[in-house]
């Protein structure tokens, strides 16, 4: 340890291990400057030692060299431990530019993830758990309809698929958790979306379904809902769940839909509690190598901009078919057939996308659409015409960096003139950054370097809670919860009367 003499002289017997234990309890950032501090002292020891000459040493000059050299090889180890104990390694080769800031998420040419320390922590701290068909009456409805006959194969397929595979990456996460009392959140499982589309439930039972389910999770109760996670992922969002605004409007809600559907007077989407996330991609384009269609070289795609969706009777969507009219060879908007012996196929539709520089998202029924999602993988830049859209994870990603978005009440020539004046070297940087960010869309094994679920786990932990008590639920002195009635948590009976 560094000590001073009687006479005030430095003095500089250390051990290694010590220094090196009690500048470890130093907050890394306070570190650097408490080792150069050290230093300094070290160096006054030697300057002081030469003006006081007349006096005998007690600690040699040969000391105090070889505290000054302890001093500073310990700050060369401190700056190789932070390196080696860094959760996340940067390739400086990569250009960022304003990705580069705090606060924002970065990759490596080998697309690993580098998320934020800022609000989220250094990694991820979490235990999910999740319910089982079989635990709870009406789940097994939930997930395959009223007879048990739709396969979660069958759901898988489409853009809603992102609620089959959400919920087949959490029974395989490292995150999950048998033990209820342990776990920071608590998924409920449901393919409401596909079972509802394919006759499994009518809307009625799919109320009385999910309430029958609430009525029996106590842990529900304790918090309110507050720790539990549903997932909602085509454009009605929590609506398919008619109920929602009385049982589950303080639980967390998956969707891509961010805002009020046009079929609906209140939103279900809640941005301080709720997750957007991505669209479900077909699996054929994320693929790394290996995707159906691959994209095309700038100079040989033959349009600026396509629009491939239906009218469905939508403004902008209307006005983008007459600019596609008047403008045919710039902007590509053939009449989509999506049945009979005309309908587009999966390869055809890829094919149609990857042949503009700009590919139109505008707004349907809701204010999301897979178009974004999709035109990362052909490498096609989204224009967004859609004024009310919500994305994934705009906490650490800058969209203006890899789409462009424009106001939907000025869709016209005006739109067109705007691309074609934009450089083919800004297009080009734009794809190239959009390529390292794209795998955020991916539903991947938590075996890949970056992926949604990795996206949805760190805002999850954002908003995981050290406790969790409801109106109904109430303490003792002894930290034992108990209801109303005083009865303890642990006693809890279903079913139990919700809100």
């Amino acid at each position: 340890m560094l000590y001073f003499t009687k006479r005030g002289r430095f003095c500089g017997r250390l051990s290694l291990s010590l220094v090196k234990h009690r500048l470890f309890q130093i907050h890394p950032t306070d570190r650097n400057s408490k080792i150069w501090d050290m230093a300094s002292i070290a160096m006054g020891g030697l300057i002081n030692n030469k003006s006081r000459h007349q006096h005998p040493p007690i600690c040699t000059r040969t000391h105090q060299i070889g505290a000054l050299f302890l001093v500073i090889s310990t700050f060369f180890l401190t700056r190789l431990f932070d390196r080696s104990f860094s959760p996340c390694t940067l390739d400086s080769s990569l250009d960022h530019s304003r990705t580069s800031e705090d606060g924002v998420v970065h990759f490596t040419d080998g697309g690993y993830l580098s998320w934020p320390s800022r609000g989220y922590g250094t990694h991820i701290s979490l235990k999910i758990y999740v319910y089982d068909e079989s635990e709870i009456d009406g789940l097994n409805a939930l997930l395959r309809g009223r007879d048990g006959s739709i396969s979660p194969e069958a759901c898988l397929k489409g853009q809603w698929a992102s609620q089959v595979k959400i919920h087949k990456l959490l029974l395989q996460s490292r995150f999950r958790t048998k033990k209820k009392e342990e776990a920071d959140f608590f998924f409920v499982p449901a393919y409401v979306k596909c079972v509802r589309m394919m006759g499994g439930l009518n809307d009625k039972e799919i109320n009385q379904t999910y309430v029958r389910v609430l009525s029996q999770m106590p842990y529900f109760r304790r918090s309110g809902g507050q720790d539990h996670i549903f997932v909602f992922p085509s454009g009605a969002g929590a609506h398919l769940f008619r109920s929602w605004a009385t049982y589950i409007n303080r639980s967390i809600i998956l969707t891509p839909e961010g805002d009020r559907t046009d079929k609906k007077d209140t939103s279900a989407f809640n941005t301080w509690k709720d997750i957007i996330i991505p669209g479900n991609i077909d699996d054929g384009m994320t693929k790394s190598g290996a995707r159906l269609i691959q994209p095309l070289p700038l100079s040989k795609r033959k349009y600026l901009a396509n629009y491939l969706g239906r009218a469905q009777g939508k403004v902008g969507r209307l006005q983008l078919i007459e600019l596609s009219k008047q403008y045919p060879n710039k902007l590509e908007c053939p009449d989509l057939k999506f049945s009979g012996p005309d309908k587009l196929g999966k390869m055809q539709y890829f094919e149609h996308l990857r042949n503009a520089k700009f590919c139109f998202a505008p707004r349907g029924e809701s204010s999301w659409t897979l178009r974004f999602y999709e035109s990362f993988f052909v490498e096609c830049v989204p224009v967004l015409l859609s004024d009310q859209v919500e994305l994934p994870f705009q906490n650490v990603i800058d969209y203006t960096l890899i789409s462009i978005k424009w106001p939907s009440t000025q869709i016209g020539p005006q739109l067109l003139e705007y691309l074609e004046s934009i450089p083919d070297k800004d297009i080009e940087e734009m794809i190239a950054r959009g390529r390292h960010l794209r795998c955020l869309w991916v539903y991947a094994p938590e075996s890949e370097p970056c992926s949604a679920m990795q996206g949805i786990m760190w805002e999850l932990q954002r908003k995981a809670r050290q406790f969790h008590q409801s109106a109904e639920t109430f303490w003792l002195h002894n930290q034992s919860v108990v209801n109303r009635n005083l009865v303890e948590f642990s006693r809890w009976k279903p079913p139990m009367n919700l809100p």
